[in-house]
Parts: C-alpha cells; sequence; structure tokens
C-alpha cells in the first residue's frame, strides 16, 4: 500500500486528487495538511466526498510515515518547502504546481508527462506535474515533433473551464461574471509555453518556431478544448498513421475519426485528439479535463508509474451519458 500525504488539500485539484486516492485499491492517504483547515472535516471543504471519509484536515507534516508527498499548492510555495525542509531521503514527490517544471542542473525533477518521458518518470524521485494548457497542447503536437514535422508556426486557440483559476474567486471566476460570458487573456504570453517549448525541443531538435498561443475563458467548469493549426503537405492519412503509432502503446490518449466534443473528456482521465487536413493546413483538436487528465488524474498516473503498478490502476473514470 502506498502510504501519500498531500500538502495544499482545500482547492480543486486537491479535492479530485483525493477522491482518486481514496478509490485507489493501491493508495492510501495518511494525511492532509491545510493550515487554515486544520481541524475540520475533509468533507466540510470537498463536500462531495460526503460518506467516503471522515479524514480531517491536518498542520502536521508527518513525513516520515508516508512514501509518497502531493504537492497541490500555489506556484511557488512547493520551492519553498523544498529549500526550508529536509525530506526522508526515500520519500517520493509529486508536485501539481509550476515550480520545477523547467528542467534544470539546479535540481532533480522529471517532467511529469508519460506520453513523453514514461520510462524517466518510472525511475524518478521527484515528479513535477505538467500544467493543464501544457498537456492539453503538448498532446496534439507530440507525434509531429516526433517526426520532425514542426517546421512552421504553430497556431493554438484553447478554452478552458472556470476551475482552472483554481478556487479562489478573482473577478473574472465569480458565476455572474463567467457564466454566459467569454473572454481572452495573456494572449503569446501563458506561462505555460515554456514547458510546451522544452517538450517539443526534446523530440524535435531543430524545433524553434513560434507558438501563437491565444488561452480562453470558458462559460463552463471543467475542460479543455484546444484547435492547433500549421502547414502540413502530408496527406491525412499518414498523418493519422503517425498519431496512432505514437500513442499505440499509452492508454489515456485516443485518435478519434469523428468531430469529438468536450463532454466525451469530462470526468476522465482521457485526451481526444481529431485530425483534419484543410487545402495545406493541418488541424488538430485535442481535448481533456483540466482537473483530471490536466491535474489530478495525470498526477495518480504518474504515481502508479513511481511504484511499478499498471498505469491506469485507479483511473478507470468514466464520462456523463448527457
Amino acid at each position: 500500500m502506498i502510504k501519500c500525504g498531500i500538502i495544499g488539500g482545500a482547492g480543486y485539484t486537491a479535492g479530485e486528487l483525493i477522491r482518486l486516492l481514496l478509490n485507489h485499491p493501491d493508495a492510501e492517504i495518511t494525511f492532509v495538511n491545510s493550515t487554515s483547515n486544520a481541524g475540520n472535516k475533509i468533507t466540510d471543504v470537498h463536500e462531495g466526498l460526503y460518506g467516503e471519509t471522515d479524514l480531517v484536515f491536518t498542520s502536521e507534516l508527518p513525513l516520515d510515515e508516508i512514501d509518497l508527498l502531493f504537492f497541490c499548492t500555489a506556484h511557488g510555495d512547493t520551492r519553498k518547502f523544498m529549500e526550508s525542509h529536509s525530506l526522508p531521503e526515500n520519500l517520493k514527490v509529486i508536485d501539481l504546481s509550476m515550480d520545477y517544471r523547467i528542467e534544470s542542473p539546479e535540481h532533480d525533477f522529471v517532467y511529469g508527462l508519460p506520453e513523453l518521458n514514461r520510462r524517466r518518470i518510472c525511475n524518478a524521485r521527484h515528479i513535477a506535474n505538467p500544467g493543464c494548457f501544457a498537456t492539453c497542447i503538448q498532446l496534439g503536437l507530440l507525434p509531429l515533433a516526433k517526426h520532425l514535422l514542426l517546421n512552421s508556426e504553430i497556431h493554438v486557440n484553447a478554452i478552458t473551464g472556470s476551475t482552472g483559476a483554481g478556487v479562489k474567486p478573482s473577478a473574472t471566476s465569480h458565476f455572474s461574471w463567467r457564466n454566459d460570458n467569454i473572454s481572452v487573456y495573456k494572449p503569446f504570453t501563458h506561462q505555460h509555453l515554456a514547458e510546451i517549448n522544452q517538450s517539443l525541443g526534446q523530440l524535435q531538435k531543430s524545433y524553434g518556431n513560434r507558438i501563437n498561443f491565444i488561452p480562453v475563458r470558458g462559460n463552463f467548469s471543467r475542460g479543455i478544448f484546444a484547435t492547433m493549426y500549421i502547414d502540413c503537405k502530408i496527406d491525412l492519412p499518414e498523418i493519422q498513421r503517425i498519431y496512432e503509432e505514437y500513442y499505440d502503446d499509452h492508454s489515456f490518449t485516443f485518435i478519434t475519426d469523428k468531430n469529438p466534443d468536450l463532454k466525451q473528456v469530462v470526468n476522465t482521465n482521457k485526451c481526444l485528439i481529431h485530425l483534419q487536413r484543410i487545402n495545406d493546413k493541418l488541424l488538430i483538436i485535442s481535448m481533456i479535463d483540466n482537473l483530471l487528465k490536466g491535474a489530478s488524474g495525470q498526477a495518480v498516473h504518474n504515481m502508479n508509474l513511481l511504484f511499478g503498478l499498471e498505469e491506469t490502476v485507479g483511473l478507470h473514470l468514466k464520462p456523463s451519458a448527457f
């Protein structure tokens, strides 16, 4: 049994992570740390877990009692913790913040995108879980990078649900503002571009073209729907073969011939990809659930790999019928 601790337990991703771990046959939650909620029941915050757990938030950090520590903390807080605490040597870490996603000689975190770094993840101690936009976009582009086919500017428009902004209310996440509304933010400058460029360059050393990324706030709760296009002169059947071959031995990414919709992936750990060639452009549609494949589901996937489990354990999740 993998004994797990969670730091930063009150947010949306933490709630999903707790739900997944409670139902995982090989994992056990030892503690959920939250200074602001210490002493409160988990179900006082994550009400959807009523009847599933009697766990209570704690301010304690019994690190010597666990095998794996998850960070569901704000960006910057994981690095502060790692620099100010001495962790047990055998303790593994999965960080869901962006603190260690850019690989560096200054740390040993492995970028935790299984469809790119599965073998390295299996042998790692510290994992940097990818960002949600980054996951969705990379999965749509990795097969092309592997075959050195990213030879023009990449154009990306991706719309995300309100849970991507976190649990703390802001001017652009309140229901009265977000509902029946849509808006662009951080065009061409989104923070996930750095990790996307890192991964594409890992597969295609010559890659150096601009990614024109327009992130969009959507008026729904969860999910990311990304549309990308690049210049392409290769016939669609060959492109489809490249994608199917790349993802043939990966458990959660699927190529679909039908034009998909977001509800097909919400509440699952799946990524669906659809390809169209129109004149000399290749259109790539990629979609995920931002809280699962884009965060907590991917973290559990990484946990399975770290501990030698079959990678789909605890992640057989199904979308709603409607």
